[in-house]
């Protein structure tokens, strides 16, 4: 990649003479720039990229229906006025086709694509169309809501389609050039360019593993799920958001690195869930204060603050007051990074984990396994007279945790899903509640809930933890 990239910069070296000028170059930096020698100079193009590239990238239509409330006068529900005119009885509620639009990569030729969840969450028709303009619908193999991906299977489509081979986004640096390949506003297929303007962002609330590419090139609503390619024609990353104040473009744009787009694919092609590595291990980003008590000379890594019992975290050597700094030689600067590398990296390998321990840098080796499901979940809907009727709950375990992008703590019992009608929705309790107590009464395992909630009370006390704080709901007397 790097000879691609000094060859390009080479090739617009002419663009450069005004700016360098401007910049205060010296004599000598001013004698190395040139005009164009040559025809094929003065018509430098992406275009060789783009026939590459863009063939394997596709338009995705997807339609759904939707219950709308029928749009009437109000002067139809007044008795008197309907007297007067031949109203017929309408339902107050009528079928709508719902319309939406993206872009998608094909990464196997037999029709695999890969999207964002967004584009076809919910969709009850998935269209999609190709570059050459065949179309075909499409059936979801898989979605993955952590990270905003999905996999599609084309219906009877041919074996030899053209594919984009995944880049490295890791080798990618701030400068690089890069294309942007979608379908922005449903015009159809467009490229726009730029350069990679940031790395490793994670203030973007659109996925658990923030570790986003931030490009200039234009990126625009459509372009959800196409690709960010570089020079060699190589997809480093999948479009998925735009930093707008009006929905527009304004010159920053976000992707999911490949390497996370290629363990969400693998995962879904091949077994139809994503079976993510598990650290065992927690903590906090190391700021400018923590960095000084610690007495390193910059802030970033992650302080260990907790380590789980038996984790290939505490086999490894790992400690509670150790900072990880990199993993597999990459930097980490917070807790966010630290779970993008990990996810990142396939189940059954080993990884380098380095730390500073008292001031001394340390590499352990630590094995990546899947997260345990133990305890066993046994998730039960709560029934009866009682606030919790028709919430379901489950016993905590990693693997759980995991899925649900929380922290695993043991002897936990999680709330998975809360009535809409129920009276615990109205309360205030939520999915991923940890019930630590009811009337008083600590909370363990799943089994020790149902007793604590039958029988008639005068009132009831429900403490959930949510986060870091403890909430207490008081129903009754």
């Amino acid at each position: 990649m790097e000879g691609h990239r000094i060859g390009w910069m080479a090739a617009l070296a002419a663009v450069g003479i005004a700016a360098g000028m401007m910049l205060g170059g010296t004599a000598a930096q001013a004698a190395d720039v040139r005009v164009p020698q040559s025809q094929s100079e003065v018509r430098l193009s992406f275009a060789p990229v783009v026939k590459m590239a863009a063939p394997a990238v596709v338009n995705i239509y997807t339609s759904r229906v939707v219950q709308a409330r029928r749009r009437m006068s109000p002067l139809f529900n007044d008795p008197f006025f309907r007297r007067f005119f031949d109203v017929p009885n309408l339902p107050q509620v009528e079928e709508q086709v719902q319309n939406a639009l993206g872009s998608g990569v094909i990464v196997q030729a037999n029709g695999i694509i890969v999207t964002n969840n967004h584009v076809i969450e919910g969709a009850d028709e998935i269209r999609v169309v190709l570059h050459d303009r065949r179309e075909y619908a499409a059936d979801v193999l898989g979605v993955d809501e952590r990270t905003d991906l999905a996999v599609l299977r084309l219906r009877d489509a041919p074996e030899d389609l053209p594919v984009l081979a995944f880049g490295r986004a890791d080798e990618l640096e701030v400068g690089d050039l890069v294309l942007a390949i979608g379908n922005p506003f449903g015009v159809g297929q467009t490229v726009t360019s730029g350069i990679v303007s940031a790395l490793a962002r994670n203030t973007m609330g659109v996925a658990d593993f923030r570790s986003f590419i931030q490009t200039d090139a234009a990126v625009n609503p459509g372009n959800s799920g196409g690709a960010l390619v570089t020079m060699d024609g190589a997809v480093v990353g999948i479009n998925t958001a735009i930093y707008s104040r009006d929905g527009a473009n304004v010159g920053i744009g976000f992707a999911i690195p490949a390497e996370l787009v290629q363990a969400v694919v693998a995962g879904l092609v091949d077994g139809g869930k994503v079976v993510r590595s598990w650290l065992g291990a927690n903590g906090q980003a190391v700021g400018p204060d923590i960095a000084a008590s610690l007495g390193m000379d910059r802030p970033g890594g992650v302080l260990v603050n907790h380590i789980t019992a038996g984790a290939p975290a505490e086999r490894a050597g790992l400690k509670v007051g150790d900072v990880v700094v990199a993993v597999e030689g990459r930097d980490v600067v917070d807790l966010q990074g630290l779970r993008y590398r990990v996810a990142t990296l396939p189940v059954g390998t080993t990884a380098t984990m380095t730390v500073v321990r008292n001031g001394v840098v340390k590499d352990l080796e630590v094995a990546l396994e899947p997260p345990p499901e133990l305890p066993p979940r046994k998730e039960t809907e709560l029934s009866g007279r009682h606030p919790l009727a028709g919430t379901r709950i489950a016993n905590l375990n990693p693997a759980l945790a995991e899925e649900r992008g929380t922290v695993y703590l043991p002897d936990s019992v999680i709330v998975t899903a809360v009535a809409r009608e129920g009276y615990a929705a109205r309360i205030g309790v939520q999915p991923g509640d940890i019930i630590r107590a009811v009337n008083g009464t600590e909370v363990s395992s799943v089994a020790d809930v149902p007793p604590l909630l039958t029988g008639q009370r005068p009132g009831w006390l429900i403490a959930v933890q949510r986060g870091d704080k403890v909430l207490n709901f008081r129903i009754g007397a």
